[in-house]
């Protein structure tokens, strides 16, 4: 029946051992352990833990001052934290292992020696790099245009309408103001354009990248009384009723309207030859080649066309990249095939791709070889510091237990094929996600940007949280806490600093994310190429840009003492009816030869505001008329602050004529017979020294004399 034991006879209560995993919420009480009897010869203790609900009626338990529920939630959390007792293995099973080792063996079988294996692989290396680089020299020093001699690389967003650049190779009278470098409050060429001359009679011998269909203004950019951002720059176009060549305002994207024109091809690039042909008074909104180009109905001084080539008279190779990606496919595959070191994997895919990057498929904005390399090699080092990093706390874990043979074609089609998507981000998420930055600025300005990143965060989240589900069956969710929970509090500090923007970069995305890949399933393997790529692309495009930035360095108006938009260049001066004169002339258009058109006559501007101007501390306004500025004037120099313009048709507009030093545009001689009148478009801002503010809301003056007034500036 029953039999008494050793310890009931001395009355010692046993209690029975737990069955359930509960923690030791006490670790200080000396209660929980109790020991029992002895085993063995040697005398081995036997130790039990008390029950949970034994622990906690001791006056020494710590927690008794949290409530019950909160404690049984507690340790239910806990445990699943913990995940199941023994924890899951987490590796991947091959398919068909028999065949992902046939590389392996045949390459054991003809090179077994480690020394035979280091020399193919310099081989390879060498294979690679000699291919890869002598089509890229080729490429980008060969090219020859008969009568206009060999063209000059630009980038896709090079302009003749910005803050003037000169290239050391081009002859001064060609190259004048040609890469994308805008100047604060929307004046890019000075007074009355001079820094952006000449206007016409230059032809300019350019070659362009693949591509650059996809580039789009990031900073708000105004023509006439639109205001473009995130969209291609192209303005004018040919016109549908005439013959003659396509006509395109100086501010546009040259490649692009190249593209538009059809002088090159946005797949390969190209070469061609742009014409200044000066003042066009008109431009008209044009689609071709899947780019809509911007209408413009009035006067702009400087304009280009491009010179008809006959097919014999360029030679111009094509835009390597598409050749060279596939040298580099050929080589990375290749070496996944053949090689079981997770070293070599890693590092050789990270390398070969952030030359790719950098050289290639995405180089920055640079017009030569050169330059690139230099610019490079400078990213470079630190990049190959952080990969290092990433190798020991998030590669290694995940390729060191597939480095056996029979992972080979696992790690080929699953690592790889996102690894290239992430590095070609230019043709993979940025044509397919309208989010050019990932701020608050630019999700609540771009179109659409509001819906993909509701996408994006949905397709993250359950990314998130399939990895989270592993990590927990693997008893690795203590740790993982541990690290993202650090990561979070910083994040959330520099969100919290005052004047500063958090920007995360895809490159620190990347980096945040790439910790959650680290063990061997197949989803780590796809996710983690994937964030490679894109920490490639980053850093190679874009270099190691700060995940903190100024709202001014951002496109957004900083703050400041000055109010809610703060600086005293972010409110512009208030044009009302009041502060606008026009005068017209009375006399019937049929009687008066001279003023034939009504709509010709004389507009004047008020524009000191004294009392306003004192608390902005600032000094005088500038004046754009049909977005080229045209006037200046300072408190202490004009008391009347009194701009007049003169409309005679499109005369006055092409400034072609000489300008009177130190006067305005108004003091341009212009005579002859009196022209149809045509819109015209003002801006205004304040002037603080030679520096000009943020240009304010466009008003327009009609061609029939009406005047509409701009909007109210911000305070």
């Amino acid at each position: 029946m029953y039999e008494r034991t050793q310890d009931e006879e001395r009355g010692v209560f046993v209690p029975p051992p737990l069955t359930d995993d509960e923690p030791n919420d006490d670790p200080e009480a000396s209660g929980n352990l109790l020991p029992v009897g002895s085993s063995g010869r040697n005398g081995n203790g036997q130790t039990f833990r008390l029950p949970v609900w034994l622990q906690e009626s001791s006056k020494s338990f710590r927690w008794r001052w949290v409530p019950l529920p909160l404690r049984k939630a507690g340790r239910a959390v806990a445990r699943w934290v913990k995940g199941p007792d023994p924890p899951r293995t987490l590796l991947l099973k091959p398919l068909f292992p028999h065949v992902q080792e046939i590389p392996v063996r045949y390459l054991d079988r003809f090179f077994p020696k480690r020394r035979h294996k280091i020399a193919l692989l310099l081989l390879l290396y060498l294979s690679w790099f000699l291919s890869w680089f002598l089509v890229l020299l080729h490429s980008a020093s060969s090219g020859y245009i008969e009568g206009y001699g060999k063209p000059e690389p630009i980038s896709c967003g090079a302009s003749f309408w910005y803050e003037q650049i000169y290239l050391p190779d081009v002859p001064l009278d060609d190259g004048r103001c040609l890469l994308t470098i805008c100047r604060a409050g929307g004046n890019k060429c000075g007074l009355n354009g001079n820094d952006c001359r000449p206007f016409n009679s230059s032809t300019f011998a350019f070659r362009c990248p693949a591509n650059c269909r996809s580039h789009l203004l990031l900073e708000p950019h105004t023509v006439g009384n639109q205001t473009l951002n995130y969209q291609p720059l192209v303005v004018g176009g040919p016109d549908p009723e005439s013959s003659s060549p396509a006509i395109y305002r100086a501010d546009s994207f040259i490649c692009q309207a190249a593209i538009h024109a059809g002088a090159i091809t946005n797949t390969a690039g190209g070469c061609g030859v742009v014409k200044l042909e000066g003042a066009a008074h008109s431009y008209p909104s044009v689609t071709r080649h899947k780019l809509t180009s911007v209408g413009f109905p009035s006067t702009f001084p400087k304009s280009f066309s491009f010179v008809k080539l006959s097919s014999s008279q360029a030679s111009c190779p094509r835009d390597p990249r598409w050749p060279l990606l596939g040298i580099t496919i050929g080589a990375i595959v290749l070496l996944s095939l053949f090689t079981t070191s997770p070293p070599v994997f890693f590092f050789s895919t990270f390398f070969i791709l952030f030359l790719h990057v950098g050289l290639v498929s995405d180089p920055p904005n640079l017009p030569s070889l050169t330059e690139l390399f230099s610019l490079l090699l400078s990213r470079l080092l630190p990049a190959s510091f952080i990969a290092y990093v990433l190798y020991i706390y998030c590669a290694r874990p995940l390729l060191e237990p597939l480095s056996s043979p029979i992972y080979q074609l696992s790690k080929t089609f699953l690592y790889l094929p996102p690894a290239f998507v992430g590095a070609l981000n230019n043709y993979t998420f940025a044509v397919l996600i309208p989010i050019q930055r990932l701020t608050p600025h630019d999700i609540r300005e771009q179109p659409g940007a509001k819906l993909a990143l509701g996408v994006m965060v949905t397709i993250v989240v359950s990314i998130i949280l399939g990895q989270t589900w592993h990590i927990r069956c693997g008893g690795l969710m203590p740790r993982y806490l541990k690290i993202y929970s650090t990561m979070g509090i910083i994040l959330i500090i520099l969100l919290a600093l005052p004047g500063l923007r958090l920007r995360i970069h895809h490159y620190i995305l990347a980096i945040l994310l790439m910790p959650g890949t680290a063990f061997p399933i197949r989803p780590s393997l796809i996710y983690q190429g994937l964030l490679l790529g894109l920490f490639v692309n980053g850093v190679a495009r874009w270099g190691f840009a700060s995940i903190i930035q100024t709202p001014a360095a951002l496109g957004e108006l900083p703050s400041g003492p000055g109010g809610s938009n703060g600086w005293w260049g972010a409110t512009s001066p208030n044009i009302t009816s009041a502060s606008v004169r026009v005068s017209l002339p009375d006399v019937p258009q049929a009687l008066d030869h001279q003023h034939k058109y009504r709509g010709n006559g004389n507009i004047t501007f008020a524009l000191w505001e004294r009392e306003r101007m004192a608390q902005l501390g600032v000094d005088g306004v500038s004046v754009l008329v049909n977005d080229v500025e045209r006037w200046r004037g300072y408190l202490d120099e004009d008391p009347r602050g009194e701009f007049t313009w003169h409309r005679h048709g499109h005369r006055g507009l092409e400034l072609t004529r000489g300008v009177v030093p130190g006067k305005g545009l108004d003091s341009i001689e212009t005579g002859g017979d009196e022209e149809e009148p045509e819109d015209l478009f003002f801006r205004f801002a304040f002037l603080r020294g030679a520096e000009a503010g943020l240009y304010g809301g466009v008003g327009v003056w009609l061609r029939d004399g009406r005047w509409i007034s701009p909007p109210e500036p911000k305070t």
